[in-house]
């Protein structure tokens, strides 16, 4: 009593079990390709379908050629059974068409959202990376190193002056000097009148002539160079 009570409720524990369990989840490009096989293979039963279907049309025609009208009815009967069978297929690969539509959509859509969220992730990353209060700090420190780098190019350009004086002291000084030089001058006693040089006057007489020795010989010697 008490094993079958157990054992009943063993079985029913093992049954709840085997309800709760659920089948692995496939892909939806692995449920596309099975749907498209269940299609190929309404496919060539359909084609085996209408090849019977036009063999029993012959069948019924050589029946009632043999006036067998039975046969012949027969024949076409089966026929028609086989249109019938031909039509569910009909219905069945446009349930399995439909479903390969409707799973090619909804995997487009899931990769699609998952691109989406993978962008909005990404975007939500940077932003915290790159908040507004960072910005706002990198451009006050751009901002304050381009003054440094303005005060700088200010200063380096300014002239050195190595005695480091003022220009209105030394025009100040150079009114003074002029000052002394005026008085100066003013104060000098004029100077008396400058008698003229005496200077000897330029001879005009004739040089000496040569003595009559020197002649000669300068005579003899063009005598000598003309005979030659």
């Amino acid at each position: 009593m008490f094993g079958s009570i157990f054992g009943k409720k063993k079985t029913e524990s093992t049954v709840s079990k085997s309800s709760t369990v659920r089948a692995p989840a496939t892909s939806p490009q692995a449920t596309i390709v099975e749907l498209n096989k269940s299609v190929e293979t309404q496919e060539k039963r359909e084609k085996l379908l209408e090849k019977k279907m036009k063999d029993c049309v012959e069948t019924a025609r050589q029946k009632k050629a043999k006036g067998d009208k039975t046969g012949a009815v027969f024949a076409l009967k089966l026929k028609k059974t086989y249109e019938e069978e031909v039509k569910k297929i009909q219905n069945v690969k446009m349930t399995l068409m439909t479903q390969v539509i409707n799973l090619e959509g909804a995997a487009q859509n899931a990769d699609t959202y998952k691109a989406l969220q993978q962008g909005s992730n990404t975007m939500k990353q940077i932003r915290t990376e790159v908040g507004i209060d960072k910005v706002d700090d990198v451009m006050d420190d751009i901002k304050e190193e381009l003054v440094n780098a303005q005060e700088i190019n200010t200063a380096m350009a300014q002239p050195v002056d190595t005695l480091m004086i003022d220009d209105e002291d030394l025009l100040a000084e150079l009114d003074g000097l002029e000052g002394e030089d005026f008085e100066a001058t003013m104060l000098k006693p004029p100077a008396s009148a400058v008698a003229p040089l005496d200077l000897p006057s330029a001879p005009n007489a004739s040089l000496p002539p040569l003595e009559q020795k020197e002649e000669d010989d300068l005579k003899k010697l063009e005598a000598e160079l003309a005979g030659m």
